[in-house]
């Protein structure tokens, strides 16, 4: 495996060249169509009766899934490890090989700006796409939205009643993490053993699951309905999502995270000697970044293509609508937090919000940048130009705080992929 993420069109090809290597082991179908009219496909490997269900790419600038789906559909067709998880006759494993293929397509050109050693956050941040939450198939259910894209899960999830769920996702910086529907308490000490062998940091604390159980570093668990905490997540109605579906048949899902950069502070549990202080920095950070990408934005509005044919506007749009400030204003109670002495912050809690702080202004510039330099207007040149030096600031400013280090693709998705069989294990033992 070369150190480079495969296309959407590279991975479908790959699934056919597996299925061609070893006839019989699987098949590959569209189970669904996009808003776009693009195939989803799912690859299924073995045939046992119980399934593991493996989500790739839901979201279209992490590309990791796409990769670690192929390295775990060839290991179940060679019929690699004693693993009764991984055991062709007894469990089937079904990959959507991309859940997002239309976000993918505004993400193009992402694989090539994340190959080799020397990838770099502008090059990252310049190609990646994010939709609006209400347009990513996972998360649109709870924004009152029934995508295509998320239908097609649904309905897979109902076919195939999963005993495990698997997302596969990619941060942008920071260190590895699992979030869990629910606990698996043979997954800790496997996932912290991977994540040592590659030289990733285990992730202690993350934004992404601020108010979730933390019963080991690393693993998160999503708390009970009535929990108070579930409200300040901003998770009361996760229940609606496509990782909380496969519950209904007993299921668990996994949320599994590798980052493009490393950095060692996300596994540093020594308390941060400022960190009341760094977070009200980190607050006014994200909003004078946003703040000046949107005084940017209200000067090219006149010229933009308009919200209902541009996906990457809408990203502009929702963002300067108040997403900093909203972002800015979670971290209130933490301040509050920081500055109680019997529970001080640890640098590892700090890290995660530092990225967020940091990320949100650079994917904003890096989607206006686009549309800047696709623009057929006198005014367009200079207000690129204004917005360009900025980003190159942001993303040195960025690079050098948190000390950033590649990581190899391959070690990504070695991650991953042991962290994903590690999970079907646990799951597989305590499904009854």
């Amino acid at each position: 495996m070369t150190d480079r993420y495969p296309t959407v069109a590279e991975t479908t090809e790959s699934a056919r060249r597996l299925l061609a290597q070893f006839p019989g082991a699987g098949r590959l179908r569209r189970i669904g169509t996009s808003r776009g009219g693009r195939p989803l496909r799912m690859l299924s490997v073995g045939h046992g009766p119980r399934h593991v269900l493996v989500v790739a790419r839901p979201h279209p600038d992490e590309p990791v899934g796409s990769a670690t789906a192929l390295a775990l559909a060839e290991q179940v067709a060679r019929g690699d490890g004693p693993s009764a998880a991984t055991d062709p006759a007894a469990v089937t494993w079904d990959f959507v090989l991309c859940l997002d293929p239309d976000g993918a397509a505004l993400s193009e050109g992402i694989e090539a700006a994340t190959a080799g050693p020397d990838r770099t956050l502008e090059r990252y941040y310049r190609a990646a796409f994010r939709p609006v939450a209400a347009e990513q198939p996972e998360w649109a259910p709870i924004e009152g939205r029934q995508l295509p894209e998320s239908r097609a899960l649904f309905d897979v999830i109902d076919e195939l009643r999963p005993f495990l769920q698997c997302s596969l996702h990619n941060v942008d910086a920071g260190g590895s993490w699992v979030q869990l529907t629910r606990g698996l308490p043979g997954l800790a000490g496997p996932f912290q053993a991977s994540a040592d062998d590659v030289g990733i940091p285990v992730q202690h604390g993350t934004f992404d699951a601020l108010y979730w159980e933390n019963p080991s570093p690393g693993i998160h668990v999503l708390p009970p309905p009535d929990s108070a905490a579930r409200l300040a997540a901003g998770s009361e109605n996760i229940g609606l999502s496509t990782w909380c579906a496969p519950a209904r048949y007993g299921g668990v899902t996994a949320i599994v995270e590798v980052p493009l950069w490393a950095t060692d502070m996300a596994g540093d549990p020594a308390p941060h000697p400022a960190a009341g202080h760094v977070l009200r920095d980190l607050s006014a950070l994200v909003r004078e970044g946003g703040r000046q990408v949107t005084a940017v934005l209200d000067k090219a509005r006149g010229f933009l293509p308009p919200l209902e044919d541009s996906a990457p506007r809408r990203v502009l749009e929702w963002m300067a609508g108040g997403l900093y400030d909203l972002v800015a204003d979670s971290w209130t109670p933490l301040a509050r937090q920081a500055a109680d002495r019997s529970r001080p912050l640890t640098t590892a809690e700090v890290c995660p919000l530092d990225v967020v702080a940091r990320r949100q202004p650079l994917r904003a510039a890096g989607l206006l940048l686009r549309l800047l330099e696709a623009a057929d207007d006198p005014a367009a040149p200079a207000l690129h130009d204004e917005l360009a030096g900025l980003f190159t600031t942001w993303c040195t400013d960025f690079a050098h705080a948190l000390r950033l280090r590649p990581v190899p693709v391959t070690h990504q998705v070695e991650h991953q992929r042991r962290t994903v069989v590690a999970a079907a294990e646990s799951a597989l033992a305590t499904a009854g």
